[in-house]
């Protein structure tokens, strides 16, 4: 199938690493122009490499405003357009209601969920002019709940509200909203957390036997072909929508 993506430009947040980093990576081999927004300097100069150049990486961290507004100024300066957003960048941080403080839950709100808001905002001029897409990465605990992480539900959960709230206001626009809910994930992360664990293996084995769809985890590239394909024309009248890519662990019987 062409996805005709080629020379498309797409902002993927969190862009060189885990799902974000496959998301790119897939971008690159359709021919599209990522510009991966991430501090990871090795990772982000392999996918230009990769890219042969027909990508930007930009080490910037979206802590701000202003540092969004610095993304697409850049972005412009390079290749002049914008064709699609992929909100992706963000931690779960174990920021609870009994492990945190107000402090603590306002930052993690702020470092998760304000930057989709920021890239969506300053990318919006030139997604008008593409009638361009926005992809956003939440995540089943926005629907499940995780337990000792408010901080990072409350920002998966406004991801999956503004996706809809988007989709209605950028109508008159034909710029199409949705979002992607992943479950189980290797990533690079992922493996951070597991490795905390007395015996790794086995609880890695656990969270397997959970997942109905042959008991494995969801790869990084399955996430991302979903990504791409609603980035491109062939999901042309796809929007609003929370489109779960789980191997079914979010929604059917785990005792099947």
């Amino acid at each position: 199938m062409n996805l005709n993506l080629e020379s498309k430009v797409i902002l993927v947040s969190g862009g060189a690493k885990g799902i974000g980093g496959a998301i790119s990576r897939g971008l690159i081999e359709e021919g599209a122009c990522p510009v991966i927004i991430d501090p990871s300097e090795k990772e982000g100069k392999d996918l230009v490499d990769f890219a042969g150049g027909n990508a930007l990486h930009l080490p910037i961290r979206l802590f701000s405003a202003d540092q969004a507004k610095e993304v697409l100024s850049q972005a412009i300066e390079r290749f002049g357009r914008i064709d699609g957003l992929v909100n992706n960048a963000g931690a779960n941080d174990g920021v609870g209601l009994e492990n945190g403080s107000p402090e603590a839950f306002a930052q993690s709100l702020s470092n998760n969920l304000f930057h989709y808001y920021h890239l969506a905002h300053y990318s919006l001029p030139y997604l008008k002019k593409s009638k361009g897409s926005i992809v956003n990465i939440s995540s089943k605990t926005a629907v499940t709940g995780q337990g000792g992480t408010s901080g990072y539900v409350a920002a998966k959960g406004a991801q999956l509200a503004l996706t809809r709230e988007w989709a209605v206001e950028l109508l008159p626009y034909q710029i199409r909203v949705n979002a992607i809910l992943p479950a189980e994930v290797y990533t690079p992360m992922y493996d951070s957390w597991i490795q905390s664990f007395s015996n790794p293996q086995k609880k890695l084995e656990e969270i397997n036997q959970k997942i109905p769809l042959g008991r494995r985890m969801t790869t990084p590239e399955e996430i991302a072909a979903m990504a791409i394909f609603l980035l491109s024309e062939k999901a042309s009248h796809i929007t609003g929508q929370h489109l779960y890519v789980d191997g079914g662990y979010t929604h059917l019987d785990r005792s099947l």
